[in-house]
């Protein structure tokens, strides 16, 4: 699995984050996973480097087939 980092803006979220990066705000859970010591951050300030893991294969395969990117 290959990692990435994204450098945050004021005011995002993990769900916002998620979404950006994923187009998912539903994998916030893989990003927090990997960035155990902001567990506790809700809202970011700027600046701050995450870990951002690549997006799992099957990740759209456990949603029902109308949430599902075409």
């Amino acid at each position: 699995m290959t990692t990435s980092s994204y450098r945050t803006l004021q005011g995002d979220t993990w769900d916002g984050i998620a979404f950006k990066l994923y187009k998912s705000e539903h994998l916030m859970t893989l990003l927090i996973n990997a960035n155990p010591d902001h567990v506790g951050t809700v809202v970011f300030s700027g600046n701050v480097i995450l870990i951002v893991p690549e997006k799992p294969a099957d990740a759209s395969e456990t949603l029902p087939p109308w949430r599902r990117e075409q």
